[in-house]
């Protein structure tokens, strides 16, 4: 025969038995911890004045510059879910002022470039029942209406490769400063930016190493030439991006730019202000000083400031773009006279002779950067000489920590 255990409950306590049971705390006193914003051993962030109170309901802990890009333990990646018929959604205040291409690859991490394309071209997709263009901006509120989509088989996050390892290293080297929502690299001169034909190794292919669990890689914001050194912004959040190109769009962005150009400007502060149109041929591309009015003509702004002469023979510029074209800085100072000394493109003085000791490569770097950050504040960050110009910076005897007189340039 089997006997049947009946579990006994414990006796239960008393009120005041189960206080003198808890650590004694005052009424009302919170719990230690350490101050908001604060984080142990940590450098401050690179920011310009005091941070302001985030709306964000959660503290986003600031790493400091030059934090490793240290990738966090692998997680259960979460899948997108796939339509598998028409969906109509709603744009969020994160999602405002996003692209519409932009917009589906955060949705649906994994939805390939070539199919975002044809269901935008065939007028699959529509926003508040109109067709749009993938380059076209979203604002808050409007509604998306989504056609079945399929998905690419989506991407692990696990043990990077070797070579994976390498190229997140490569980038680490490259940070100038980074937190949660930001990444501002130097670029070295050489390195494009974005992929073009016949282009293998570039920023945006490198920063498939930093996907998340859900699939999302860090955006780029701007870009500058593949020979332009320096400054290069990328947000890390779909929060950040869409903050970020606002900033760009409404010119709260400030950028510096230095170059070694020849001969002395004059006067040795000033304005350009030009239209400029794109000129394509069998061979290559540039932009040509347009007029207003010709097909893809797009007015553009540049104030150069004198900082230092080398003779007569050579003068080290500062440059603030105010507008953003292609080519915008080298088109203009050369449409002065004073061509970027390595330009391939624009360099235009004939007989000119190259200084010895001088490499003949583009002399423009992408100095500073002063932006809005998505959280309060401001990012303010500021890229080193590339090897090359340093070595004209030493040859020619100019100091690189000289007052830069491009501060003192209206803002527009």
């Amino acid at each position: 025969m089997s006997r049947r255990i009946k579990r006994m409950n414990p006796k239960p306590r008393s009120r005041d038995e189960r206080d003198e049971s808890r650590p004694h705390q005052a009424r009302g006193a919170k719990k230690a911890g350490p101050r908001p914003g604060g984080k142990p051993g940590g450098k401050p962030p690179r920011f310009a004045g005091e941070r302001v109170e985030r709306r964000a309901p959660e503290r986003v802990e600031r790493r400091p510059p030059n934090a490793a890009l240290e990738r966090p333990a692998p997680e259960k990646p979460v899948e997108a879910l796939l339509p598998t018929k028409v969906q109509t959604v709603k744009v969020t205040a994160d999602e405002n002022n996003m692209r519409v291409d932009r917009f589906l690859e955060a949705r649906f991490p994994g939805l390939s470039f070539s199919h975002i394309q044809r269901v935008v071209r065939k007028g699959e997709l529509r926003v508040d029942g109109k067709r749009v263009d993938s380059k076209d901006r979203l604002e808050e509120g409007q509604s998306v209406r989504i056609p079945p989509l399929k998905l690419d088989a989506p991407k692990v996050v696990g043990e990077l490769s070797d070579a994976a390892q390498k190229t997140l290293k490569a980038l680490k080297e490259m940070t100038i400063y980074e937190d949660d929502d930001v990444l501002v690299l130097n670029k070295p001169a050489g390195l494009a930016v974005q992929g073009g034909s016949g282009m293998t190794r570039h920023i945006d292919q490198m920063l498939e190493v930093m996907r998340d669990a859900k699939g999302q890689k860090p955006r780029l914001v701007h870009r500058i030439d593949r020979e332009t050194s320096g400054c290069l912004l990328v947000a890390k959040t779909r929060f950040a991006a869409s903050h970020l190109t606002g900033a760009f769009r409404s010119r709260s962005a400030r950028k510096v730019y230095w170059a070694l150009v020849p001969g002395l400007p004059k006067p040795k502060q000033g304005r350009i202000s030009t239209f400029l149109a794109k000129e394509e041929s069998e061979d290559d591309t540039i932009m040509r000083i347009a007029q207003h009015g010709d097909e893809g003509a797009s007015h553009a702004v540049t104030y150069y400031a004198v900082v230092e002469t080398a003779g007569n023979k050579l003068t080290w510029v500062s440059l603030k773009p105010v507008t953003g074209r292609t080519h915008q800085l080298r088109a203009h100072m050369a449409h002065i006279g004073h061509p970027i000394v390595g330009d391939p493109k624009y360099f235009n003085i004939e007989n000119w002779q190259l200084p010895g000791g001088l490499q003949n490569r583009l002399h423009l770097l992408a100095r500073r950067i002063v932006i809005p950050h998505p959280r309060g504040g401001v990012i303010d960050a500021t890229a080193p000489l590339p090897p090359h110009m340093q070595q004209s910076w030493n040859l020619l005897g100019l100091d690189a920590s000289r007052f830069d007189p491009i501060e003192n340039a209206p803002e527009e």
